[in-house]
């Protein structure tokens, strides 16, 4: 037994003494990185299984940007990003086929069942994270690349950084420790739907639903049929998850979908009705042009992600999984599907729900894409082939190191690299080089024109008031209740606001059909209507969903095809004014001055006023209501066409648009709870507000 714990003592110093200078493993010495350097240790030197997550302990090497990280710094506190618990496991699909695993790890308290709220190298604050192993990506860029172009073109995607990783005193390789897809407000930002919002509005949203492969816990929520005729697509509940999601919320967020393929495929390009009033058309071009532009084979198919806020429109993203794109495939299994010369959403293979050619098929659509695309490869724009190689380039030098280390370790798999396609790393990069350079001339080509979408004329809607940071008072102790933004027509003709909403994510607001603003109107937009009444003394014209951000945000007002409106960037540093928690709103001085720049607004207390209403009560006398109160579905009846209707609860918040255009209108009911609700009813340009009592 001495002889024993001898040999133990002896191995563990030993043990010690690698770590401390060098870690000897399949013939290099790995010291040291440019990267961050991530040790894992699992208890017991236990190993990482497919399910369930296992525990271990993470260190994090990192001193800094352009600062060299070492294996020795591993119990230096000052050189530790992060050193703590985590549970792991091993994550994909195709992927786990390979000795180069993929991991999803969770950051845990020292009790080892809470969760952990970190930062991780200068990325927000989670518990959930990912270390991407590059699987079938023999240049190691692909995701990285897609990823970082998404954020660089307004589109939230993981944050993504490199680094290197040990595993039990295994050197695994080259890694992107990257954020996982997770509803969060520094992720996808959309408002977490709960176990009872089970009634609109809170059944509304939100929601992130996915086109996937079927894996581990996943279960359909339903399929539908592609143009091949032969590949349905599965569509999965990411948040809620499957076993956490009610009928009600699965119907719901099915029912958009259903709305969006009826729309696309009839071509109904109305903002009120068609697909304009579906989805957020700018996340579906971004989303569509990425896809095709690295000619993503598993694009619209798989791993296509979607997200829903409440109150707000179905939105495509956030990407993943961009592994076998600019030129790559499975070659190993005799697959050559991401080309230059074809559309992916119509190649014959993965190419996902019909209403994705739907849309490009419809001319208005595909103008835009265009339009879209043009304005992204211009001169100093993110897909410009020029900006595009200065990226990869700079990339590429980034993981210089890291990546000559990990061929050593993983050597490219020689199915992969047939005569045709022969391995060589710098080759590797030029071919995704002139990938892009021969792509984006073909895109440029096959989308055409873009005049007749081009130059449209907006509205002159100006935000000029926003009150983002209220004081907290003894008659008003919630600040958010009391937030608000006002809009100006600064023009001399009335505005139908039809279509028009707030784009991007984190605020959501979209204004009724049919409801308009007068010459030189004046509107506001409460956080919480009865509030305002209180505060204000006159009601706010609509109410918004979501919390105005105390530092700053942006503000986007679009019409139905993403034209923009007005935006405006506000901040609570100088050179804005203060106006955090003092009682003060921030107000443009002139309705005339651009409100992007922070010197042309003020802090101000003064009052505040309306002239937009357009409720006229004498018209419901012309209106029979009928069944009344009402159990499922309730009829309008009116002397001449209903042009709008909208449901409101007694809070004055937009439940639903009808759609109308007769003069018998139904509405169905049945999904809501029981109590008194108003519907606007909208007839020969005046409204009427009638009280419905469903039982």
């Amino acid at each position: 037994m001495e002889l024993l714990n001898s040999i133990m003592k002896k191995f563990f110093i030993l043990v010690c003494l690698m770590l401390l200078v060098g870690l000897e493993i399949e013939a290099q010495t790995f010291t040291d990185s440019n990267l961050p350097i991530v040790i894992i240790t699992m208890d017991g030197n236990g190993s990482i299984e497919d399910e369930p997550k296992k525990l271990g302990t993470m260190k994090i090497i990192y001193r800094g940007v352009g600062q060299r990280n070492y294996i020795s710094d591993q119990n230096n506190s000052s050189a530790l990003n992060y050193n703590g618990r985590i549970g792991i496991e091993i994550r994909g699909s195709s992927s786990t086929a390979l000795e180069k695993k993929q991991y999803s790890l969770t950051t845990l308290l020292a009790d080892n069942v809470t969760n952990n709220n970190v930062s991780l190298l200068n990325m927000p604050e989670e518990n959930d994270w990912i270390l991407n192993g590059l699987a079938f990506d023999d240049s190691m860029i692909r995701d990285y690349i897609s990823y970082n172009l998404s954020r660089k073109i307004g589109e939230y995607a993981p944050r993504t950084v490199y680094c290197e990783v040990v595993i039990n005193g295994d050197y695994r390789g080259l890694y992107i420790l990257q954020e996982k897809i997770k509803v969060d407000n520094d992720r996808v930002d959309i408002n977490k739907i709960g176990l009872t919002d089970n009634a609109l509005p809170d059944l509304s949203g939100g929601y992130i639903t996915k086109a996937d492969k079927i894996a581990g816990d996943d279960v359909p929520a339903w399929t539908v049929s592609s143009y091949t005729g032969f590949d349905d697509v599965n569509f999965i509940h990411e948040f809620p998850k499957p076993k956490d999601i009610t009928n009600q919320q699965s119907q719901y967020i099915k029912s958009q979908f259903d709305k969006l393929s009826t729309t696309a495929s009839s071509g109904n390009t109305s903002v009120s009705q068609g697909y304009p009033s579906v989805i957020d058309i700018p996340s579906f071009l971004n989303f569509m042009i990425l896809n095709e532009l690295s000619a993503n084979v598993d694009g619209y198919q798989f791993s296509t992600y979607f997200h829903k806020d409440k109150n707000g429109k179905l939105r495509a993203g956030p990407l993943w999984d961009f592994n076998l794109t600019y030129g790559n495939d499975l070659l190993r299994w005799g697959l050559d599907r991401s080309n230059t010369y074809q559309w992916q959403f119509f190649n014959g293979d993965n190419i996902g729900a019909k209403f994705w050619k739907d849309l490009f098929d419809n001319g208005v659509y595909k103008c835009y894409m265009a339009k879209r695309w043009n304005e992204l490869i211009q001169n100093g724009q993110p897909l410009n082939l020029v900006s595009l190689k200065t990226f990869i380039d700079e990339t590429v030098a980034t993981i210089s190191e890291a990546s000559a280390r990990n061929i050593t370790r993983w050597p490219p798999i020689p199915e992969d690299h047939p005569e045709s396609h022969p391995y060589d790393y710098e080759l590797e990069i030029a071919n995704i080089k002139s990938f892009l350079e021969t792509r984006i001339t073909w895109m440029t080509n096959n989308l055409g024109s873009f005049s007749a979408c081009n130059n449209v004329q907006t509205p002159p809607l100006v935000i000029t008031r926003i009150m983002y940071h209220p004081n907290i008072t003894g008659e008003f102790p919630d600040s958010n209740d009391q937030e608000f933004i006002e809009i100006t027509n600064n023009g001399n003709e009335s505005i139908n606001l039809t279509g028009m909403y707030f784009g991007g994510t984190g605020f959501v607001y979209q204004f009724p059909v049919g409801s308009v603003c007068p010459p030189q109107g004046v509107l506001q937009l409460a956080n919480h209507r009865e509030t305002f009444i209180q505060k204000y003394t006159f009601s706010p014209f609509g109410e918004f969903t979501r919390s105005l951000n105390n530092t700053g945000q942006k503000l986007m007002l679009v019409d139905g095809f993403g034209n923009v409106i007005d935006e405006v960037s506000y901040s609570n540093l100088a050179p804005w004014p203060n106006a955090e928690g003092n009682g003060s709103y921030i107000q443009l001085t002139d309705v005339d001055l651009d409100n992007n720049i922070g010197t042309n607004w003020v802090a101000s207390t003064d009052p505040i006023f309306t002239n937009v209403t357009g409720i006229e009560e004498s018209v419901a006398e012309s209106l029979q209501v009928y069944p009344n109160p009402v159990e499922n579905t309730v009829s309008i009846k009116a002397n001449s066409v209903i042009t709008a209707m909208q449901l409101h609860d007694l809070q004055g918040r937009l439940l639903e648009t009808i759609h109308a255009g007769s003069d018998l209108v139904t509405f169905n009911m049945t999904n809501y709870h029981g109590g008194l609700y108003l519907m606007n009813v909208t007839v020969s340009g005046k409204t009427a507000v009638l009280k419905i009592v469903k039982k």
